[in-house]
């Protein structure tokens, strides 16, 4: 028996409609933990090299973790994977709320899907009972809107993810959503099973789980909420959540506003966590287990309408508050839930967004190809973008290529202000006086993503702390000089690298420990307790090193011409200075760029394309891939 474990894989042939349930390899668990272990190896090892990542070879992947559904805090996560229609490369997301416990309390930790549906149909998996069925009757309708008719439909106790018009359309930055405001917004993964003719998936899951020591287990938990409700920011950080971090990354210079021309907003008070307090908020709203809830259900009212959202998170106020100058907190609000409805990722759309409205600032795309004016800080601009993009109409057949695909058609040097690495959209941090999180986001395995590595506090104030001491307490006294480069960034960047990306494979949220300085120690020790496997929290940091090369080999099979040239940011951020706010003047040029590359491929055991060495795998215990590799031509 897998302790902590369900125990059982689903696979979905969709095509034919076969149904399979295997066991849980006990290898696959003790080696790559879950969740995101499980889907970088069953990625490499099960789907054939240079695959359509819309076509029925590619394989969509939903996992959890042994940490997932159990009692400890926020164990709510699920782990979704794919090749990515928006890199070519190594996708996953990662979203919170119930759908990951659901799932292995219907007995499964990962399920598996093959193929592409003969219709548009949807996924029943009650316990055992796993069907296919038809959902003609969602289809063009909205995320939220057919979550709520499917509820509707089957009754009480089922947990769904659904597709907006984006995934059935083919946007390459569709999201998946769930629980009327959770999102797995990265990496084009809703297009993934838009591609398989898949609206919905809904999960009713009635049984345990087995631990492995239960009193203790039980006891460990315990102590792990006290302990996180007794953390000095508990109280600082749990009103306003990730929108917090408003006023700091703007105090601070960090925070990307009109297409990423300067890192500072005037109006960010208009559209920061208090504004959400005062102006919508109804009431929190956490995830499985969660004792710091991040998200705030509120109602919104805009000249263009009113709707009931769930946010906005810091995310989506930097890219639509920031990026695309929305003034107030409603109608960055409103741009939330029509991409949420839409089915579009907050982060993608954001950019997508403004990059469109400077290229017609700039005269690069007319008024007759977009279909009328544009503008940064018009919510009616915004919203028509989005609808035009989810709809891939007109010039949204355009933006749902992606900012890179859409800049590389365009040409006339939009290029140059097309924010993205690897074909990803970049998150809400500006990065020009900040080495380490601009090294964090050029190799992100998945694109610009600060999900994979948050090193902005090191470089701002010369701290490891927690979110809460460096925002709500002041952070550190001793500050690093503004934009200081140095190897040691490589350092700081594949810690973070290794241990963030951890808590997707353990299945629960990395936030207590990120924001609040609650210890991973306490993780592995729960870990033990679950599962009857013995980890330090080094031995399970190793895991995720290991999982870390794993993706970036993946990423040069699949990738054509992958390599150095791939982590390269987009030519703005080493080319033109911030204009204006703290770090006026401030960027970090090329040179610097390869600086900082050379250090952290040889901290990290790669050649110097950034490719890992034959040495390294084996070190990592990829003694397996090394022959494969061979045969493609990517070791030599």
């Amino acid at each position: 028996m897998l302790h902590g474990y369900a125990g059982t894989i689903l696979r979905i042939h969709l095509t034919d409609g076969r149904i399979e349930k295997e066991p849980l390899p006990a290898d696959l668990a003790e080696s790559y933990i879950g969740g995101r272990g499980f889907v970088a190896r069953l990625l490499f090892d099960e789907i054939e090299p240079d695959i359509d990542p819309c076509g029925e070879k590619n394989m969509f992947i939903a996992a959890t973790g042994p940490l997932t559904g159990h009692f400890l805090p926020a164990s709510g996560k699920t782990h979704f994977g794919s090749k990515s229609p928006a890199t070519g490369g190594y996708a996953d997301s990662n979203m919170g709320g119930h759908f990951g416990p659901a799932l292995k309390y219907a007995g499964y930790d990962a399920v598996v899907l093959t193929g592409k549906a003969t219709e548009l149909s949807y996924l029943l998996i009650d316990d055992d009972t796993v069907k296919i069925r038809p959902a003609e009757k969602s289809r063009t309708k909205g995320a939220l809107t057919a979550e709520r008719m499917l509820k509707d439909d089957l009754g009480d106790g089922f947990q769904v993810i659904t597709i907006g018009p984006a995934g059935e359309n083919g946007v390459r930055f569709a999201c998946i959503s769930h629980d009327f405001g959770r999102q797995a917004g990265r990496t084009g993964i809703g297009l993934v099973l838009g591609a398989k003719n898949i609206k919905a998936v809904a999960v009713r899951g009635t049984g345990g789980l087995p631990v492995f020591d239960v009193e203790g287990a039980y006891a460990k938990g315990k102590e792990a909420f006290a302990k996180v409700r007794a953390k000095p920011g508990f109280k600082g950080w749990t009103p306003e959540g990730t929108a917090g971090l408003t006023n700091w990354a703007n105090e601070v210079g960090a925070f990307p506003t009109r297409n990423f021309q300067t890192s500072y907003a005037e109006h960010y008070r208009q559209i920061n966590g208090r504004a959400i307090l005062d102006r919508l908020k109804i009431t929190d709203k956490g995830c499985s287990l969660c004792p710091t809830p991040c998200g705030k259900y509120g109602f919104t009212k805009t000249a263009l309408g009113r709707a009931h959202v769930e946010g906005p998170e810091f995310e989506t106020i930097a890219l639509f508050g920031g990026n695309c100058v929305l003034e107030t907190i409603e109608d960055v609000a409103y741009a939330n839930y029509v991409c949420d409805e839409l089915g579009l990722d907050t982060i993608s759309a954001g950019v997508v967004a403004a990059w469109a409205i400077e290229c017609f600032e700039k005269g690069i795309l007319t008024e007759s190809q977009i279909g009328r004016g544009i503008s940064f800080g018009d919510l009616e601009s915004i919203v028509y973008l989005l609808e035009k993009t989810a709809h891939r109409d007109g010039i949204g057949d355009l933006l749902a290529q992606g900012v890179k695909a859409a800049s590389e058609s365009v040409g006339k040097g939009s290029e140059h202000f097309a924010i993205q690495v690897k074909g990803l959209e970049w998150t809400g941090y500006e990065c020009r006086n900040a080495p380490s999180m601009m090294l964090a986001y050029l190799t992100s395995d998945i694109g610009a993503h600060h999900g994979r590595a948050w090193v902005l506090g090191h470089d701002v104030a010369g701290s490891w702390s927690s979110v809460h001491d460096l925002i709500v307490a002041g952070g550190a006294k001793e500050k690093p000089p503004k934009g200081m480069v140095t190897e040691r960034s490589a350092d700081y960047v594949i810690h973070s690298q290794h241990e963030r990306p951890l808590f997707d494979a353990l299945g629960t949220c990395r936030l207590q420990l990120m924001e609040l300085g609650f210890e991973g120690e306490h993780y592995a020790e729960l870990y033990t307790l679950i599962t009857g496997k013995q980890k330090t929290w080094d031995q399970l940091l190793a895991v995720s090193e290991k999982i870390w090369h794993l993706t970036r080999v993946f990423n040069a099979r699949e990738i054509k011409h992958f390599g150095r040239s791939s982590d390269y940011p987009p030519r703005r951020l080493c080319d033109d200075p911030i204009t204006s706010g703290p770090n006026e003047g401030y960027r970090i040029p090329m040179e610097d760029i390869e600086f900082l590359l050379d250090a952290y491929y040889a901290a990290r055991g790669w050649d110097a394309n950034g490719i890992p060495t034959e040495a390294t795998l084996k070190r990592v215990g990829l003694q397996d891939v090394v022959a494969p590799l061979k045969r493609l031509g990517i070791l030599t």
